[in-house]
């Protein structure tokens, strides 16, 4: 049987979703993100810390991303829009997925290409209450060269998208509060 290396400890993940069915409360995390006004429509968000397994929790380095808008909206383009990071974070969701999974039915992968696009009618964030502010339509296509059939890669990606956080978070309603301290 050939070795399958596409670096990702599919054990440890089934030993901690086996370690979590007797302890819920461990697997209830809590993400953070603290975003800085700069200038402009310019924010800086860093995230280091997070909840979880019953403990606060720190990245082994802190992270930090600049959003802003561009030159065609009169910005500053210090960093991609909001909303470009939302296909930022299904884009790389997706993705972990699919090498999760392919480690895990034993499929070597040798490249995994995801083209996220989502197609958005600024009208809304303009002031048009006719138009939604958000993204109508997204688009992610996969190019995934494997040691696997095609009915095989597909049900990678199937897999992937079913498991997906993000993907859950972006077709499922989700409660959000927003408050002023």
């Amino acid at each position: 049987m050939t070795t399958v290396t596409n670096g990702v400890n599919v054990q440890a993940l089934l030993d901690a979703r086996e370690a979590l069915k007797d302890a819920p409360e461990a697997a209830r995390f809590t993400w953070r993100a603290t975003s800085k006004w700069q200038h402009g429509v310019h924010s800086t968000t860093k995230i280091q810390n997070f909840y979880g397994l019953g403990q606060e929790q720190t990245h082994k380095s802190e992270s930090v991303f600049d959003a802003d808008h561009p030159a065609v909206f009169a910005a500053e383009d210090n960093g991609i829009t909001p909303i470009e990071y939302l296909l930022v974070g299904l884009a790389s969701c997706l993705t972990a997925g699919v090498a999760s999974v392919a480690q895990n039915r034993g499929i070597q992968l040798r490249s995994v290409e995801a083209v996220v696009e989502g197609e958005h009618d600024i009208r809304g964030i303009l002031g048009d209450t006719e138009v939604r502010n958000g993204y109508n339509d997204i688009k992610v296509t996969f190019t995934i060269d494997a040691d696997a059939s095609p009915q095989d890669i597909e049900a990678l990606v199937a897999q992937s998208q079913k498991r997906s956080a993000v993907f859950d978070a972006l077709t499922n309603p989700t409660n959000v509060t927003v408050e002023v301290a």
